[in-house]
């Protein structure tokens, strides 16, 4: 990933490779800040071990939002002490934490105003997963507070994890970022790109366009380059604008780069 974005012409001033104040850049060597910040949660007891198994998780029976993901009915929240060290000598629990009947909202700075009840359209969500590896709503939290992160740009597929974050950020007493959503790319039928869209993968395509030409197209499809032609990341900082990028999903023309 980090030799994709070199060839695309993205670089940064502080992190992975180029080192940086805020040093260490991977989470895997973060695990003690997550920790301490679980174990804050844990003091108060908002923290409960959970021992659903994936597909007790999607099981149809189970609540589910517009968009497909499962809303966790606190399956396990009630569980008593001795229910919870039966169950743990068959399998590791995750750790979810409690919510509560409240709704999260903010103003996104380009998706607009966006709340969710975290009762009802999330459910208790996890901070450490079974395998003892920390949960990306965590660690993201405590990673830009610690890092000083005053902004976040990133997918809109994102969207729906800030209420949850935000949520975190109040009981952490940390103070949240700006966010800002920008549109997916999708596949020409209207499908999330994945593994098996591999024509649209930066491994094939380094092999048939430059990135000053992939650039410029993509560049184009979110409506702020119109002329399409191969441009630098540099040179289009010159022509971006909030304004022209859609807020819907944008879908990929077939054979966008034959």
């Amino acid at each position: 990933m980090i030799e994709d974005l070199r060839w695309l012409g993205l670089d940064w001033d502080g992190g992975p490779e180029a080192g940086g104040p805020d040093e260490p850049y991977f989470q895997s060597q973060r695990t003690a800040l997550y920790q301490a910040a679980l174990e804050q949660l844990e003091a108060r007891g908002l923290v409960y071990p959970c021992f659903c198994t994936r597909a007790e998780l999607h099981a149809a029976s189970a609540p589910h939002r517009e968009d497909g993901q499962t809303v966790y009915a606190g399956t396990c929240r009630g569980l008593t002490p001795a229910q919870r060290a039966e169950r743990a000598r068959l399998r590791p629990p995750a750790l979810r934490l409690r919510v509560s009947d409240k709704e999260f909202s903010f103003i996104d700075e380009h998706m607009g105003f966006y709340a969710e009840n975290l009762e009802r359209d999330c459910g208790d969500f996890l901070l450490r997963r079974s395998d003892g590896m920390f949960a990306y709503q965590l660690a993201v939290v405590v990673d830009d507070a610690a890092m000083g992160v005053t902004e976040v740009v990133r997918g809109a597929d994102l969207l729906a994890s800030t209420p949850r974050q935000l949520y975190l950020y109040q009981l952490l007493g940390l103070t949240p970022p700006a966010f800002c959503h920008f549109p997916l790319l999708l596949a020409p039928d209207g499908r999330r790109l994945s593994k098996r869209d591999a024509d649209a993968g930066l491994d094939s395509l380094r092999d048939r366009v430059t990135a000053e030409e992939l650039l410029g197209r993509l560049a184009q499809l979110a409506g702020f380059h119109p002329s399409g032609e191969p441009a630098t990341a540099e040179e289009l900082l010159a022509e971006f604008s909030w304004e022209t990028v859609p807020r819907e999903d944008i879908r990929l023309p077939e054979n966008l780069f034959a």
